[in-house]
C-alpha cells in the first residue's frame, strides 16, 4: 500500500504541467520534453504517463497519438498477467516516435520490457518466474520483429 501512494505521488510531482497551466507561467514544455519525459524505463515516467492518460484532453494540444491495439495478436492477460497497458504504453511510444521511431526504438523497448517486468515483480513470488518468461517472450518479439 505504501508503495502505490508514494508512485502515485510521484506521478503527480513528475507529470509535467499540462499547457493550460504552463502557459501562465510561461514554462510550457515542448512536446518532444512531454513525449520524453513519459517514455523513459522507470516507474516514475510510466505513472505520469498513466496519469496523463487518464487525462488526455489536457494534453490535445500536443496532438498525442493515444491509439492502441494492445497487446495486437498476442494476449493481453496471458495466464492472468496483465500486461494490457505495458502494451499500449509501448504503443503510445512507437505511434509517437512514428516519424522518427529508428532513433527511440530501443528505448521504447526498453520501458516496455521495465512495464512488463514491474507486472511481474508485483505478483507473488512463486508466480514471478513463469510472469518473467512470458514477459521475456513479449519483449524479445518487439524487439527482434519488424515494426509495421
Amino acid at each position: 500500500m505504501r508503495h502505490m501512494t508514494v508512485t502515485a505521488l510521484l506521478a503527480v510531482v513528475l507529470v509535467p504541467a499540462p499547457p493550460a497551466a504552463a502557459a501562465s507561467t510561461g514554462t510550457e514544455p515542448t512536446r518532444d520534453e512531454v513525449l520524453a519525459s513519459w517514455t523513459q524505463p522507470t516507474a516514475e515516467s510510466t505513472a505520469a504517463w498513466k496519469a496523463a492518460r487518464r487525462q488526455q484532453d489536457r494534453w490535445a494540444v500536443y496532438r498525442f497519438d493515444w491509439s492502441s491495439d494492445v497487446c495486437t495478436r498476442a494476449p493481453d492477460t496471458p495466464v492472468g498477467f496483465d500486461f494490457a497497458d505495458a502494451c499500449r504504453h509501448h504503443d503510445f511510444g512507437y505511434r509517437n516516435y512514428r516519424h522518427d521511431l529508428a532513433r527511440h526504438k530501443d528505448r521504447i523497448d526498453e520501458v516496455f520490457r521495465a512495464d512488463l517486468r514491474r507486472v511481474c515483480d508485483a505478483r507473488h513470488m512463486l508466480a514471478q518466474p513463469f510472469c518473467n518468461g512470458i514477459a521475456f517472450t513479449y519483449y524479445e518479439t518487439v524487439r527482434f520483429l519488424p515494426r509495421t
